[in-house]
C-alpha cells in the first residue's frame, strides 16, 4: 500500500484516483469500486463486515490495491493508517461550503431519490443491496452521524476530522492536498516520481455524478417534495 486517502468524498477523489494511478500507485480503491466496479462482489464483503462492526484484516482485504481514496475507506481512516504504516497518508480537503453543497447535490440527492423510489431502474447502474448498507452505516450514520441536514453540525464534524487527522498522523507521513489549489506536485513528491506534463485530471463534477446515477443535471433538476424526500 502506497497511499491511504483519509479525506472525505466530494473533495476531488475521483480525480485523485486517476492521478494516483497515472503516477504508478494503482490500482486505487474508490467507492465506485463497490458500486459499479467490475469486481464489486469480490471487493464488497470486508466493507460490509466493517459496517456491521466486525473486525477486518485490512492488509488481507486490500491486498489487491496500492492506494485508497474516498469513502468507505476514509470512514475507517484510523484502522487503515494503523494497518499500513508504510503508506503515505493523503488528506484531501476543500472549503466546507463547497463540500457540503456538493454532497447535497450528489450523494444526498441520490439518497433522497432512492428512498422516494425515483431513481431510474437500471441494472447496470444499481449497486448490490449490501453496498447501500455500507453507505448508510459508514457514511450517513457514521461520518454524518445521522445529521447531514444540520449544516452547522456537519461543519464542526468536518473541521474536527481534519484537525484530528493532522494531530494524529506524523507530519512527515501526511500530505495535505487542497482541491482547486494543488495538482500533481504533492502526490508526485510523496511517491518520488516525476511530475507529468499533462493537465491534472478533472473528473466527476456534480453533473457528471448526477448523470451517472440517473438524475438530471443540476440546472435541469426539479426539487423533490418534502414528502418524497423523507428517508
Amino acid at each position: 500500500m502506497k497511499i491511504i486517502g483519509v479525506g472525505f468524498g466530494r473533495s476531488g477523489t475521483l480525480s485523485l484516483r486517476a492521478a494516483i494511478e497515472r503516477l504508478g500507485a494503482g490500482p486505487c480503491f474508490h467507492m465506485l469500486d463497490i458500486i459499479s466496479g467490475e469486481h464489486r462482489l469480490r471487493d464488497l464483503p470486508p466493507w460490509v463486515a466493517s459496517a456491521r462492526g466486525e473486525t477486518v484484516d485490512w492488509r488481507s482485504a486490500l491486498a489487491r490495491w496500492e492506494s485508497t481514496v474516498d469513502w468507505p475507506g476514509c470512514a475507517v481512516w484510523r484502522e487503515l493508517v494503523e494497518a499500513f504504516p508504510e503508506a503515505t497518508v493523503l488528506l484531501n480537503v476543500r472549503d466546507f461550503d463547497g463540500f457540503y453543497r456538493s454532497c447535497q447535490n450528489t450523494l444526498h440527492a441520490v439518497r433522497q431519490a432512492a428512498h422516494a423510489g425515483l431513481l431510474p431502474a437500471d441494472a447496470d447502474r444499481m449497486p448490490p443491496r449490501e453496498t447501500w448498507e455500507v453507505i448508510e452505516r459508514l457514511v450517513w450514520q457514521g461520518d454524518f452521524g445521522g445529521r447531514f441536514e444540520d449544516k452547522e453540525w456537519v461543519r464542526r464534524m468536518y473541521e474536527d476530522r481534519i484537525a484530528e487527522i493532522k494531530a494524529t498522523v506524523p507530519a512527515d507521513r501526511l500530505v495535505v492536498w487542497t482541491l482547486g489549489v494543488d495538482g500533481w506536485e504533492p502526490l508526485a513528491e510523496a511517491l518520488g516520481v516525476p511530475v507529468p506534463a499533462e493537465p491534472f485530471p478533472h473528473l466527476h463534477d456534480t453533473d457528471d455524478f448526477r448523470r451517472a446515477c440517473g438524475l438530471p443535471p443540476l440546472a435541469a433538476s426539479v426539487p423533490l417534495t418534502a414528502a418524497s424526500a423523507t428517508p
